[in-house]
């Protein structure tokens, strides 16, 4: 099975491009395609990752669908249903495709941490702080925390987004879009964690995307995925300890094994790193949409 790393349709104007999905211009609405490129470090690799694509688009559909109190800009994923311009395309749109309303994307990104891990537990070390919000002493790496915190970041063109506070996504909102957009955020991760953990998975953290559409936000681009989320077997949950995850971890820990300065061009993947890594983001999709 091989993996697709460019989508070209010829006669279908392209908007944008990102590190996995190709958007098309449909008029009013869009075209939102996922390759199976992965990228790690702020950098595209080479090899892609059979069938990535069709899971993070069905995941992100089964969320838009379940999530009734949060409006999001999916219209459809049913290949039938598009139009006819796209129909010579159908074999490779299927499963990887979603037909979705165009919106002004909303310039922050909205984070919820449920549990202590990545950058929120550096920062922890230093100052017992996430984004500025005061937590507990004593938590240890993984710990869950008291309650879900909201720790907006801002976009970044290129390179990592970088964290900022809740004053600061006030300025660049405007206190009532960002209250709105902090409660829907910790509703739809609330909702969600309770679906996964039924489910034998834990979110630890996630982050959303969300546009406006005739003054009305809509939920965007993907939900809940292994790329946006941080997913953990709960069988696998020790306090202290960096749990294995569903996503593309197991790329990561094996470009830290060579020597590699992060920068591109990025090494090949062996294959068995790619089968492995195509394997969890199945298990992921198998396990959540029940």
């Amino acid at each position: 099975m091989k993996g697709i790393t460019s989508i070209d349709l010829p006669g279908i104007p392209r908007l944008a491009s990102g590190k996995v999905r190709e958007i098309f211009d449909l008029g009013d609405k869009v075209l939102i395609v996922a390759t199976d490129r992965i990228s790690a470090f702020d950098c595209i690799l080479l090899n892609p990752i059979p069938g990535k694509g069709q899971v993070l688009t069905q995941l992100s559909a089964f969320w838009f669908q379940k999530f009734h109190h949060v409006p999001s800009h999916l219209v459809t994923t049913n290949i039938d249903e598009f139009p006819d311009t796209l129909k010579p395309h159908a074999d490779l749109l299927r499963d990887r495709s979603m037909i979705a309303h165009k919106t002004q994307p909303i310039p922050v990104e909205c984070v919820v941490r449920g549990y202590l891990a990545g950058s929120a537990w550096k920062e922890y070390q230093k100052s017992k702080t996430v984004c500025g919000i005061e937590l507990p002493p004593r938590l240890e790496l993984a710990s869950q925390l008291p309650t879900p915190i909201f720790t907006p970041a801002s976009k970044a063109e290129s390179g990592h987004d970088e964290n900022i506070t809740w004053e600061r996504c006030c300025e660049i909102l405007g206190e009532a879009t960002a209250i709105k957009l902090r409660d829907f955020s910790l509703a739809i991760y609330a909702e969600g964690s309770v679906h996964a953990s039924n489910q034998g998975i834990i979110i630890a953290d996630t982050k959303f995307e969300f546009g406006i559409l005739n003054d009305e936000i809509l939920l965007i681009d993907e939900c809940l995925t292994p790329d946006s989320s941080r997913f953990w077997p709960t069988d696998q949950y020790e306090i202290g300890l960096n749990p294995v995850s569903f996503d593309k971890q197991i790329v990561r820990d094996y470009l830290e094994t060579l020597d590699w300065d992060k920068t591109p061009p990025a090494p090949v993947l062996p294959l068995e790193v790619l089968e492995q890594t195509s394997l969890k983001y199945q298990e992921v999709l198998e396990r959540l949409v029940k």
